[in-house]
């Protein structure tokens, strides 16, 4: 493959972009023997992709993305948002952030239902855009039962998305697509909130997906961009086995896609013409910038994928103000003096959640605190912390809620825990960050090894794990929606056996602590889990 050197222009007249090499996409011959360069017409199109996805409702990336993202077309692969009705302000704030980013189209992700159906359709009547999916069937509100309409919010969300758009770019007509992820609803925060819509596995998508071009290249359209929550490894599957697409925008998976590399993000498809696909990690922690060339029959004749790191973009004071608007002032807390980079993984342990979960054990009085590592979406920044930014590393708004839980439900929790996260290519939905207990991982197996309580005097107590006791309880403190709503695994103890329900988060409890102690803040909490057996 050729690679031929590029004067891109840096984005936003800054380097942080680092621009990568211009490929010369090969166009491969129908024996699919060789591989032969296309050479491209006189009449060529150049067409940048500016691209999100898996944002989650960071507030902070968000006002960085607005300073850098840059594109003739700018899109999002879903997870825009996160958190259910009680996020209202987040809700409100992240459709803001499309239309000031001016994000013309977004897939569905899982994150987009974490709310009720009444909600998502209050929140996505100001997206100035729109929402795209051709892989979701949901059943007709008429015929639900009324009881269940009422009670869990249900409404007509299928009005709110379309199969695809056509958009005029630099006098040339784009079709862009969306496809959700068949897992859609077994990732959900309140499963039951959507059990009237059904979504599409690999193999009945990539025909969905296929209809939908097809019409699209009858429309004349030749140059078609698939919006795509299904995940980098389904995205491969879906570029290989469809005609027609040009560019997969990806997410859910958070991989960060860096290049353009041929068996990785660039395929071929059935009739043999390149496919790139991208995306952009996870948490809004990236964008990207995708710089193509077509001929005149719409192939790819070149490719660059650039990736922005979001932390070294500043925030922009009028975007500021309008967030502040919409989320009120955040409120200066602290100082971290020292803090180490966050985990690359869901089985790394993070010294961040270790910290969180010493403040709640601490200002509960409990016994043991827990917090599964799926929940945590930020990190502690070295320098001066406010409360926005305690908030984007716990954003769902789960109240903080203690109560006596029994050794073998404890137990029988981290069993599960490393079972499913193991079990899982991607490690979802990950480990758990604890505070009084201590534990080892048999890496090899994916089982939980041996596990030890330490109690408030700093005394240890080996857990039989093998045997727990039914009868001995412990004080815990952990979000509610892995307390009583089970997250990914089963409920510690139902709602009425409560002890304490705090009327905030976690990010309210650590702020009040950060402010308390009113000294610079050392996160280095290691050593609650390791791993046996590697």
């Amino acid at each position: 493959m050729n690679i031929i050197l590029s004067g891109i222009n840096n984005i936003n007249n800054c380097a942080v972009i680092k621009a990568a090499k211009f490929f010369t996409v090969p166009f491969r011959a129908e024996n699919n023997e060789n591989k032969l360069e296309r050479t491209p017409q006189k009449d060529s199109f150049d067409l940048s992709i500016g691209y999100i996805n898996d944002t989650h409702g960071q507030t902070n990336n968000m006002m960085r993305i607005l300073s850098g993202l840059k594109g003739d077309l700018k899109v999002s692969a879903g997870d825009n948002d996160i958190g259910d009705e009680k996020n209202k302000p987040v809700h409100k704030l992240t459709y803001k952030f499309l239309n000031i980013a001016d994000i013309k189209a977004s897939a569905i992700g899982n994150h987009e239902l974490d709310t009720t159906q009444e909600d998502l359709i209050d929140s996505l009547k100001d997206y100035n855009g729109d929402i795209l999916a051709v892989n979701i069937n949901k059943e007709m509100v008429e015929n639900e039962n009324p009881d269940d309409v009422k009670k869990l919010g249900r409404a007509h969300l299928e009005k709110s998305w379309k199969p695809y758009k056509i958009v005029e770019v630099k006098g040339e007509k784009i079709g862009i697509l969306g496809a959700s992820p068949s897992d859609m609803l077994d990732r959900l925060t309140h499963p039951n909130y959507h059990t009237d819509c059904k979504i599409d596995e690999i193999d009945d998508s990539i025909n969905d997906i296929q209809s939908v071009v097809d019409e699209l290249k009858a429309k004349g359209i030749n140059k078609i961009v698939l919006l795509s929550h299904m995940g980098f490894e389904k995205d491969q599957i879906a570029a290989q086995k469809t005609d027609g697409i040009d560019v997969i925008i990806g997410g859910h998976t958070h991989e960060l896609v860096r290049d353009i590399k041929e068996g990785n993000n660039l395929f071929y498809s059935k009739s043999g013409e390149p496919v790139v696909i991208t995306q952009a990690g996870r948490d809004g922690n990236y964008f990207g910038q995708l710089n193509l060339e077509f001929d005149k029959d719409g192939v790819i004749t070149k490719a660059q994928n650039n990736l922005g790191e979001t932390g070294l973009f500043h925030k922009n004071l009028i975007n500021q103000y309008i967030f502040d608007d919409i989320l009120g002032k955040p409120e200066k807390v602290g100082h971290i003096e020292d803090a180490p980079p966050p985990p690359k993984s869901l089985i790394e342990e993070n010294p961040h959640a270790n910290f969180v979960c010493d403040v709640m054990k601490e200002k509960t009085d409990s016994d043991i605190a827990l917090w599964h590592l799926c929940g945590v979406r930020n990190f502690f920044h070295e320098g001066d912390i406010d409360s926005r930014d305690i908030k984007d590393i716990s954003p769902f708004l789960d109240y903080v809620v203690t109560a006596n839980v029994s050794e073998k439900v404890i137990v029988d929790l981290f069993k599960n825990a490393i079972k499913t996260t193991f079990e899982s290519p991607s490690y979802k939905p990950g480990l758990i960050a604890t505070a009084g207990l201590e534990y080892t991982v048999d890496k090899k197996n994916g089982k939980l090894n041996s596990m030890t309580f330490i109690d408030k005097s700093g005394n240890r107590h080996k857990i039989d794990i093998n045997n727990p006791s039914k009868d001995k309880k412990y004080k815990v403190v952990t979000d509610e929606f892995l307390m009583t709503a089970g997250a990914d695994y089963n409920a510690l103890v139902k709602e009425e056996e409560l002890l304490e329900k705090y009327p905030y988060d976690k990010d309210v409890m650590v702020a009040d602590y950060i402010k308390e102690i009113g000294v610079p803040i050392v996160i280095n909490q290691y050593g609650r889990f390791s791993f046996v057996n590697e």
